[in-house]
């Protein structure tokens, strides 16, 4: 079924993101900062800091390909967005509630999913995942106006990137801060058909 639309302009309030539920989709205006495992694996397992403020801001997962080009105002941080692309989301989890309790993070755009201990993160701390499909990094690349500044560069292309942004999806909310997970939902219907299908052929699960 589907939801609402919004429409946020970075940052946002909790409050702003405790009105998303699962199958609403979102658009995201201003600023987007893609972040990966080394990125993570550096902040919270290494005692290394970032000058940015993340609060109320949307994180995408992400190692974009990118090329150095001299700074100006079109590329101000030295860099342009060749191809930026969306990762597995699965592998960090467990960076889901540090990002929220220590940088206050409110959003996190991914592709597959995340688990129960972001889902619980969501609900306690008021955040949500939103999905983007597979395979459209083509797509995704045209909404990011320009690279404005980088750090941690590094561990680049998993550097800590700030995108200037425009018109950032439609994103599905695939999980929310009231304990709604999509992929729940779909592993709880494709369980119900594989036991129709099993009963059908006479086959005891």
């Amino acid at each position: 079924m589907a939801g609402r639309h919004h429409v946020l302009e970075m940052p946002v309030s909790e409050a702003q993101v405790r009105e998303l539920r699962v199958n609403d989709t979102v658009t995201l205006q201003r600023t987007l900062y893609g972040i990966r495992d080394a990125t993570q694996i550096h902040l919270f397992d290494r005692g290394r800091t970032t000058h940015f403020d993340l609060r109320g801001h949307a994180v995408i997962h992400t190692a974009p390909n990118v090329r150095r080009v001299p700074p100006s105002p079109e590329h101000p941080a030295g860099y342009a967005p060749v191809c930026i692309g969306t990762t597995t989301s699965d592998r960090m989890e467990r960076f889901t509630r540090p990002l929220m309790e220590q940088y206050g993070v409110r959003l996190i755009v991914g592709k597959g999913g995340l688990r129960e201990g972001s889902q619980q993160a969501f609900a306690d701390l008021g955040g949500a995942y939103l999905a983007i499909v597979g395979g459209t990094a083509a797509l995704e690349t045209t909404w990011i106006e320009r690279i404005e500044a980088v750090d941690l560069d590094d561990l680049n292309p998993e550097s800590l990137w700030r995108f200037a942004i425009r018109d950032f999806g439609p994103l599905l909310v695939a999980m929310d801060s009231h304990g709604g997970s999509l992929y729940r939902e779909v592993q709880r219907d494709a369980a119900a058909r594989r036991a129709e299908v099993l009963a059908s052929l006479g086959v005891k699960p």
